[in-house]
Parts: C-alpha cells; sequence; structure tokens
C-alpha cells in the first residue's frame, strides 16, 4: 500500500503546482457528480442545476453517496477524491486477502497486488474523482466473496456488492448476465437466478423512477454513449458496430483484452484433456466470467478514457490469471523454460502495463492543468457576469457545479431537449442546427460557451462569435480551443467587454472577435 499511496501522493502535488495550489480533476466528468451531488442535497432535485431533473449521473449511487457528504458537512469539491482513498484503501485490503489465499509468501503477495493495481492503472483512477475505483472496490469484494463462498459472511458479501455494483456503473450488468450464464453452465440454478435477481432489481427500480421523471429508463450518457440496438432497416449497420467497429476492429480492444483473453483460453484449452464438461467451468470458472465479460463489455460498451471503464475487468483478469500463473512466481527459472508461450504473452502484458502506466503519467502531469485553464475558468467567468444566466454548453460539469447557470447542454448529457439529436452517437447535423436555432431564441438564451468543432460547423446563424480561449498541450480535454457565442445579439458588445476585463489565467490565450 506504501509504493501506491507514495505514487498517488506525488501525482497529487505535481497536479497542485501547476493549478495555484488548488487540486484539480483530470476530467471535467467529476464535476458532474459534484454538480449533482450539491444540488440534490442543497436543493432536493436530482439534476446537473437545481432547476430541474436531469439524470446526468452515470453513477447513481457515488453521486448520493457525495450528496450524503455535502448535506452533513457541507459543499466541497475534495469529496470525491476521499471517497476514492477510502475505497482503494479497501481494495488493497481485499486483494491482500485475496492472494493471501494464494501464495505464503508475502513478497508475492505483495507483487500481485501491485501488479493488480497499476494494470488497472488504479492510481489514475484515484485521483480522477470518478466513481471507477468504487466499481472496483466492488468487483474486488466479489470476487474475493465468491472465493470464500461457504462461509456465511462471504456469502453475504458477494450478493451485497452485487445488488450495489448495478448502481455504481450500469456496465455491472454484462457482468451479472456473464456470471449467470457460467452458474446456468454448471447447472446451479439457485445462484443463476439470485445473481440475476440481486444485480438487476436495483437498476430495474432505479430505471422505473428515471422513466418517471424524463421518460428515459437509463440515465443520459447511457442513452447517448452506448450502443443501441434496433430491429429496422439500420440493423446490418448496428451489428456492423458491435461486431466489427467496437470489438473485432477496435485497437483498444487489443491493448485492454485481447492478450489476457489468450492467456486464459490457453489455461482453459489445456485443462480439456481428462476432465468432463462440469469439471472443466468448475476450474476455470473466473477465467470464463472475466473472459466472456471483456466481450461483452468491448461490443456494448466504450474502451476508451483513460482505461476508466474497463479497470473493473482488468482487476477481474489479474485476479483470474495469477492464482494460474503460480509457478512463475515461486520457480520463475524453471517456469519460463518450461512454458515459453505463457511467459511470452505474460511479458506481452508486462509491457501493456508499462504502456498503460507512460499514458496514465501523460494524464496526470497535465490533465489538471488543462481543466484548470479551460472549464474551470470558463466557470469562474461565469460565476463572475453569468452566474444565474441561460447558457448552451457542451462541456458542462465545472461551469454547473461552480456556478447556478440554467443550462442546455449541446452533448445531451444534462438536458432531455437534446438527448433526440445526441442518442446512439448520432453526429450534428442541420437539423439540431434549426433546433438550436429556434430553441436558444424562444428561450431567450444568453451566452453559449461551445467546442465548434462538436457541432460539426453546424453554429446557429443568429449567434454572433465573441471569442476564442485557447489552451496549449491538451491531454484531457476534447479540445484546445473554446469558443463563446452571444445567443442574444444584442449583449454582444457587451460580453465582449466582460471577456477583456475578465482576469483570464495567465496559460490562456484569448483572442476577441472583431
Amino acid at each position: 500500500m506504501a509504493v501506491f499511496t507514495i505514487v498517488c501522493a506525488g501525482y497529487y502535488l505535481l497536479s497542485v503546482s501547476k493549478t495555484d495550489g488548488h487540486y484539480i480533476y483530470l476530467i471535467d466528468d467529476a464535476y458532474i457528480h459534484l454538480a449533482m451531488a450539491k444540488n440534490f442535497a442543497l436543493h432536493e432535485v436530482w439534476g446537473v442545476t437545481k432547476y430541474k431533473f436531469s439524470s446526468t449521473s452515470s453513477s447513481p449511487f457515488f453521486t448520493y453517496i457525495l450528496s450524503l457528504l455535502i448535506k452533513v458537512f457541507g459543499n466541497t469539491d475534495r469529496f470525491s477524491l476521499y471517497v476514492n482513498i477510502a475505497f482503494s484503501f479497501g481494495t488493497v485490503y481485499f486483494l491482500s486477502r485475496y492472494f493471501s489465499g494464494i501464495f505464503s509468501n508475502a513478497k508475492y503477495i505483495v507483487i500481485s497486488v501491485l501488479f493488480t493495481l497499476f494494470f488497472s492503472v488504479l492510481h489514475l483512477q484515484v485521483l480522477s474523482g470518478m466513481e471507477h475505483v468504487f466499481h472496483v472496490f466492488l468487483f474486488v469484494l466479489n470476487i474475493y466473496c465468491l472465493s470464500t463462498i461457504k462461509n456465511k459472511f462471504s456469502l453475504a458479501g458477494f450478493y451485497l456488492s452485487l445488488l450495489l455494483m448495478g448502481l455504481v456503473r450500469f456496465e455491472s450488468m454484462f457482468y451479472f448476465v456473464t456470471l449467470a450464464f457460467v452458474f446456468a453452465l454448471m447447472e446451479k440454478w439457485k445462484e443463476t437466478f439470485l445473481v440475476l435477481i440481486t444485480g438487476f432489481i436495483p437498476i430495474v427500480l432505479f430505471c422505473w423512477f428515471n422513466f418517471q421523471q424524463d421518460g428515459h429508463l437509463f440515465p443520459n450518457s447511457v442513452i447517448v454513449k452506448g450502443t443501441k440496438l434496433s430491429f429496422n432497416s439500420n440493423f446490418p449497420h448496428q451489428l456492423k458496430a458491435i461486431f466489427l467497429d467496437n470489438f473485432l476492429l477496435n485497437v483498444s480492444f487489443y491493448k485492454v483484452g485481447f492478450f489476457p483473453i489468450v492467456l486464459s483460453a490457453i489455461f482453459i484449452i489445456r485443462d480439456l484433456k481428462g476432465k468432463n464438461f462440469q469439471d472443466i467451468i468448475r476450474d476455470n470458472f473466473l477465467l470464463i466470467v472475466i473472459s466472456l465479460l471483456m466481450i461483452f463489455h468491448s461490443m456494448f460498451a466504450d474502451l476508451k478514457g483513460m482505461f476508466r471503464y474497463e479497470a473493473y475487468i482488468l482487476t477481474g483478469f489479474s485476479m483470474a490469471l495469477i492464482p494460474k500463473l503460480k509457478g512463475l512466481f515461486e520457480n520463475f527459472r524453471s517456469y519460463v523454460k518450461k512454458e515459453k508461450l505463457i511467459a511470452g504473452i505474460v511479458l506481452i502484458n508486462i509491457f501493456l502495463l508499462i504502456y498503460k502506466f507512460a499514458f496514465a503519467h501523460k494524464m496526470l502531469e497535465n490533465g489538471g492543468k488543462n481543466i484548470y485553464e479551460q472549464q474551470i475558468q470558463s466557470a469562474k467567468f461565469l460565476h463572475t457576469y453569468y452566474n444565474e444566466s441561460k447558457v448552451v454548453a457542451n462541456d458542462i460539469g465545472a461551469i454547473t457545479y461552480f456556478t447556478e447557470i440554467q443550462l442546455l447542454d449541446t452533448a445531451g448529457l444534462g438536458s432531455l431537449e437534446t438527448i433526440v439529436f445526441n442518442e446512439n452517437k448520432r453526429v450534428p447535423d442541420a437539423e439540431f442546427q434549426n433546433f438550436l436555432t429556434r430553441y436558444t431564441s424562444n428561450n431567450r438564451y444568453d451566452i453559449a460557451v461551445i467546442y465548434d468543432a462538436w457541432l460539426h460547423n453546424n453554429i446557429p446563424g443568429n449567434w454572433k462569435k465573441a471569442a476564442e480561449l485557447k489552451i496549449n498541450n491538451p491531454v484531457t480535454v476534447a479540445r484546445d480551443k473554446v469558443s463563446i457565442y452571444a445567443v442574444d445579439q444584442k449583449n454582444l458588445e457587451k460580453l465582449k467587454e466582460n471577456i477583456r476585463n475578465f482576469r483570464w489565467n495567465r496559460n490562456i490565450e484569448v483572442t476577441v472577435v472583431k
């Protein structure tokens, strides 16, 4: 734990040194959770603004925990970090307990825990302020309890972690289905139905609540970013997207899941000789579950974005594969000589760990700086001049957490009105442009703070650009340039004056349109 803590603390101090002494999360999404938690705690509104319901959080239970902390202790953006630190300690504890059941030598336990933490890039997840550390914790707890299921406390922990997991990340549904499927292969029907019921009941209840509010079953992010399968004329294209674009032709899949699956397949194939079907499933239970989970996640979810969406699967692979590689730890030289193929694939996974660590270093070195210079500065500007104004935006975390603006989110995460133009990864078009033109005019919006590229040049004609804000070395932001528009043209000159008068961070290149 000391090594992991030192790494996290070092990157924390590095980030703070570049953001004027304030710790800033690496991605704007962290502030979406905080904005919703603030509004729920202080205004009893489940929304990214205090004015109306919006199912913006992709992790309802994580957001709820933050709201409880804000309700009890007051509003601070540090709570996301504190919660992640707590769950990272819990993750290390249960990983240590799990690997203690595999190895008797403390050195091998420490190596296994550290490999698992860094293979899943957990230090990056801790400092990101997102829900993924909580998700990994529940996943580790679930697998640990599954390995000691005969204990009544482990049985309770197994089902409790399943109960909570779906409300922390909706991708957990893939795990519930996969776990139940493999139990069914073993003809364990009681466990099959209990897993499905325990995992899905909280999700069904949330979906029912969500549907009552806005007519959609899932949070906006799931609708907008998820893969939708509908049986219409577009069905062949959807199949191509699922099986080719998301899976077989997805470079990220080969960076993340391909080689662990290959290694798992080798162990399973070797185990075919001299065993019946039930024994093969039982002896390779976790390998089969995690491998299938990786495939389903690739096809229907996301494999990009700081390795955060797949962190729980990478953790699962470590917990499934390391026990199979016990001989590599205890008799390294003889094992390598005997198992050259396995040793080679293990080496590839170590290279992938190094690659992910280098990628994380880049994110941690300048991620907070990017958000501080772009989203935080935009939020400060809005707080100073437009704190309760009607604002159009498409990166909405910091600007809603640090202000009380009335929001129209062009990306669909914070506004029900724009979901139809974004769902199933739809690209902005002329129809969306026409909608924005009418809607922002009829509802008297004041300004827009957007990435031009996100609208694919479909900027409403009645918006007038006032300025562009440019930062250097973008790492965790979508674009290096943010544009500020006067939606109400009568306010254009006043907007330009406010931009000139505001004290922008010295690293921002501000260009006021003449």
